[in-house]
């Protein structure tokens, strides 16, 4: 295998991230009715995924969001929603695809924090990573990566994520 392992991941899944962009791309961040619907989708999607990550260890010092959302919600007066059902192999590449998009969607949080409307919440979106944690998070990816059966089930495990995502929405 010639390119790392989040390289690999990056381009296999990127057909399921570009839909789950352009499904959220929907959303006016600047109004507060359609940004609490961007969050109530994230909220239905989110913590369902951090659920089955927080079942087994995997070798990366990730932080859940859930914590965030919900402060951003009831800072516009609605509770959490309850999350899709979403089930997660047992399995070690499994738990890396599921953490690719949970982690990769804080890079974006970053940037749509920015359009997010004034004197409205945005926690959740400015849970960004520190200096160089996206680096290191690639880094851990690769080196916890065991050749291509492994990427394969990461990249599976990757796109039923973005999958959950857009039904979220």
């Amino acid at each position: 295998m010639s390119d790392s392992a989040s390289a690999v991941l990056r381009a296999r899944t990127g057909p399921a991230h570009e839909a789950v962009d352009a499904t959220y791309g929907g959303y006016r961040l600047d109004d507060r009715e359609s940004y609490t619907a961007f969050l109530i989708a994230h909220a239905r999607a989110l913590p369902a995924v951090e659920a089955r990550l927080r079942e087994r260890a995997i070798g990366f010092p990730w932080r859940s969001r859930h914590e965030a959302l919900a402060a951003d919600l009831a800072a516009l007066g609605r509770e959490m929603p309850e999350p899709l059902p979403f089930d997660l192999e047992d399995d070690h590449a499994a738990r890396w695809g599921a953490l690719y998009v949970t982690e990769g969607s804080r890079l974006g949080g970053t940037m749509l924090a920015r359009q997010v409307g004034e004197k409205l919440p945005r926690a959740y979106l400015q849970s960004a990573f520190g200096p160089g944690e996206w680096r290191d998070f690639r880094g851990a990816l690769d080196k916890a990566a065991d050749g291509e059966a492994w990427i394969d089930r990461a990249v599976t495990a990757a796109e039923r994520v973005f999958a959950l995502y857009g039904r979220a929405a």
